[in-house]
């Protein structure tokens, strides 16, 4: 497993750059963390270059890859240089895949500036891009050198990056943790103290990473809530007055397969409603109406966990236990998704 570092930016990070010697330096951003983020790591840095790109998911794609590329290649990049990807799941996803890909592959570290990035995009070296529509279709696995996580750049953050990213806390406590999942559902948002749900987080994913670390099996717990998530995610992406953080879709995929795992009795009802209450006390409800049902049940087709044409989930198992390859239907994922919308 990669290095991974909970302290102070200004203690780890120059700490990290005196092991190694690297030949060259850039830093990717995007407007929004050159704007926050920068200022608190540019004075540890040796001379460098800045690559700049779009912020936002929608940006995630192989034309964005191309300027990142060029710009390394400009920069005249060998392969003993170093990209720091400074900024949430997005730059360390499609950062991380350039650099994995550039020269056949530099040295990358990841600087997660976001509650989501610190508590899962960032660890366990899972890099991608979206095609096509499709989340996160076109990737590799591959490490970084180091990844440092500096509560920090919490505060940059407004409320609802807060929000999207603490569904990803949630999902790791409900498949590995039943005793931490009581503590948080007892707590609202701005209770809980995130600093130590960070450690949380990336513990259980390194945990479940380390022994299984290209997902042919357990590492697939990890995708509770996410195939009809990202489903969900994908459907609005295409709609930019509803489009949904990653969070906010990912938290209705937890509601509608925790719906599945109850009715296949692996969870029993005092559980779905805990998690139903809380994730609709923290998230609301988004509107789905009848004619959003089809087209996010056909997204999940593509989804990368599926077995031929066989759709498959990872559902709860129980509290703080998941199980995973679970083949489900269009019709099981047609009436989760009317359970939620009713």
């Amino acid at each position: 497993m990669s290095d991974v570092r909970i302290a102070p930016i200004a203690e780890t990070l120059p700490q990290f750059l005196e092991k190694h010697q690297f030949s060259s330096v850039a830093v990717l951003v995007d407007y929004h963390t050159q704007k926050f983020c920068y200022p608190l790591v540019k004075k540890w840095l040796p001379k460098h270059t800045i690559i700049r790109i779009k912020a936002g998911e929608e940006h995630k794609h192989l034309r964005t890859c191309e300027t990142i590329w060029e710009a390394l290649t400009n920069a005249n990049f060998d392969r003993h240089g170093l990209l720091l990807n400074l900024g949430g799941g997005v730059i360390g996803d499609m950062g991380g895949f350039c650099a994995a890909t550039y020269k056949r592959g530099i040295a990358f570290a990841q600087i997660p500036t976001t509650l989501l990035a610190q508590v899962d995009a960032s660890v366990g070296g899972k890099l991608g891009i979206d095609f096509h529509g499709y989340k996160n279709h076109i990737g590799v696995f591959k490490l970084p050198e180091t990844v440092l996580i500096d509560p920090v750049f919490l505060q940059t953050l407004p409320e609802r990056e807060l929000r999207s990213g603490f569904a990803e806390v949630i999902k790791h406590c409900l498949i590995a943790d039943a005793r931490m999942w009581d503590e948080i559902r007892r707590r609202d948002l701005t209770e809980q103290n995130l600093t130590e749900l960070v450690a949380h987080s990336v513990a259980v994913k390194q945990r479940v990473v380390e022994q299984d670390p290209t997902e042919k099996g357990l590492r697939k717990i990890l995708n509770f809530g996410h195939t009809l998530g990202h489903a969900v995610e994908t459907y609005f992406l295409a709609q930019p007055r509803k489009r949904l953080l990653h969070g906010e879709a990912i938290a209705v995929g937890m509601v509608t397969e925790a719906f599945l795992a109850h009715q296949r009795n692996m969870i029993d009802a005092t559980l779905l409603a805990e998690i139903e209450e809380y994730i609709f006390s923290v998230y609301g409800k988004v509107n789905l109406t009848g004619a959003d049902v089809e087209p996010i049940v056909t997204l999940t087709v593509q989804d990368k966990k599926n077995q031929g044409k066989q759709v498959r989930m990872a559902l709860l198992d129980g509290p703080g236990r998941c199980a995973f390859d679970i083949p489900v239907t269009r019709s099981e994922m047609r009436q989760a998704l009317d359970y939620y919308r009713g």
